[in-house]
């Protein structure tokens, strides 16, 4: 598949660095050399995929807080399967359907919430038909980024097994390293003196290691909820603690003889035992951080214009632009609670309009007026600042501001319809569904737009949707 190069001569190209080819870094580089930009992509494994690739290694330090430690690049756990519909997750025009090719699925995993390998599928396959494979550079980490004059911004690079670092200079700089390498770790008082065994799920792969184990697990996200199930099947009692129970005595979870939910931890204690605050008590062998990721950019040096304040980003203008650094720097893939790679590819399209000249920003000044407003509007409403960049439901009339700003078509109404019929089902039924669903009429409608996205190269194929 060719790269589509605009017709305008009057664009501006600009040499641009992207970190990261993961689903947003691939993204961006496909829309950054549609927009007529030279792309170079960083990354430090040696294949695309990002967050997709799965590794069976886990960390030398199972919390992931040593800095010592050895990073083992992937925080999949054997089982996951995605927790939205294939049908939502896919670029506009690379649908994530079942394709096949002379009777042979070229997809492995049909189901409609599919395993891990399967969205690593989709996105070798998006690299490779769209070219963006000889724009990256495997085995290749990112150490240092800075603005050395204006509009030059210097990459400090490091090739596995080079002898050299290596600077090269950059019109623009493009950062989609992902937020699932630094753990989040609960803090618990007197959890120093406690004597058993702590994991963050980022280490998390098999259940096996908790069989005949009193679990305590913290959290309530999606990923969460799998590994309580999944843990549960193996260990002897398993503990789930979150924000959401805020008190009342512990209750067994519904459907699970061994399995308990709690409100939050008062406290560790060394003869192994947790309190609970509502003075219930457990004694644990093994406590199981589910709390989520910290923003990480380590490479990044900007004296401090962009900084990270619990856990927020900042200051970012629509979580892309740094007002005082647009358009040099830019982010992909800071919100969370979205459509992933939906946002991915609207906010890459938007970036590379504004460096291509297309698309214009605000002046410094609006910009860091609305994010100042934006920041206080979260804080009138209570949000906490840890939360800033949550959407939820704020991503649709945000997708709808993005397309429109770098003129392209919005999202499809049927994909934010089933974006929400997704979030009543896993809130109602978390149980089952993935696998049970109401939505046919909306598939439908889906497939019907999927002809006509689809790359010419696959529209001949017999395809299908499960």
């Amino acid at each position: 598949m060719s790269p589509l190069i605009p017709c305008s001569s009057n664009l501006t190209s600009r040499k641009v660095a992207v970190i990261g080819a993961g689903a947003a870094g691939l993204v961006a580089s496909r829309e950054l050399r549609r927009e007529g930009h030279e792309v170079v992509v960083f990354e430090r494994r040696d294949r695309v995929g990002g967050l997709w690739v799965y590794d069976p290694n886990v960390e030398s330090d199972p919390l992931g807080i040593d800095p010592s430690r050895s990073i083992v690049h992937s925080s999949l756990y054997d089982s996951l399967r995605t927790n939205l519909p294939r049908e939502i997750m896919g670029f506009r025009d690379y649908p994530f359907v079942v394709v096949k090719e002379d009777g042979i699925k070229k997809q492995r995993d049909p189901r409609r919430y599919p395993g891990h390998k399967e969205v690593l599928n989709y996105l070798e396959g998006f690299a490779n038909d769209f070219q963006l494979i000889e724009l990256v550079r495997f085995e290749t980490e990112v150490v240092r980024v800075e603005l050395v004059e204006e509009g030059k911004w210097v990459v400090k690079s490091r090739r596995r097994g080079g002898a050299d670092d290596v600077d090269e200079v950059f019109d623009a700089v493009v950062v989609c390293s992902g937020h699932y390498t630094e753990p989040n770790i609960a803090e618990i008082p007197g959890i120093d003196a406690w004597p058993g065994k702590q994991i963050h799920s980022r280490n998390y792969r098999v259940p096996e290691p908790f069989r005949n184990q009193v679990v305590l697990l913290i959290g309530n996200s999606s990923s969460a909820a799998d590994i309580s199930r999944e843990v549960a099947r193996v260990a002897k009692e398993v503990h789930v603690v979150s924000r959401s129970i805020t008190n009342g005595l512990p209750t067994k979870k519904l459907g699970y003889d061994n399995m308990w939910l709690h409100s939050m931890i008062e406290s560790a204690h060394e003869d192994g035992t947790v309190v609970f605050q509502d003075g219930s008590s457990v004694l644990v062998d093994v406590i199981l951080h589910c709390t989520g990721y910290k923003y990480y950019f380590p490479f990044l040096e900007t004296n401090n214009i962009v900084t990270i304040d619990d856990n927020c980003v900042g200051p970012l203008y629509k979580h892309v632009f740094p007002p005082l650094l647009a358009p040099g720097l830019s982010f992909i893939g800071i919100p969370w609670k979205i459509l992933p790679f939906p946002i991915f590819e609207l906010n890459s399209k938007w970036v590379a309009g504004v460096l291509s000249g297309r698309v214009s920003l605000p002046s410094q000044e609006k910009m860091t007026a609305e994010v100042e407003a934006f920041y206080l509007k979260l804080e009138a409403a209570g949000v906490p600042t840890r939360h800033t960049h949550l959407m939820g439901d704020n991503q649709y009339e945000y997708s709808d501001w993005v397309a429109a700003e770098c003129g392209c078509l919005p999202w499809e109404e049927w994909r934010k319809q089933m974006a929400k019929e997704y979030v009543k089902k896993f809130t109602s039924q978390p149980e089952t569904y993935r696998d049970e669903w109401e939505d046919q009429n909306l598939i439908l409608i889906a497939q019907e737009d999927f002809h006509q996205y689809l790359p010419a190269e696959l529209r001949g194929q017999s395809k299908e949707t499960q």
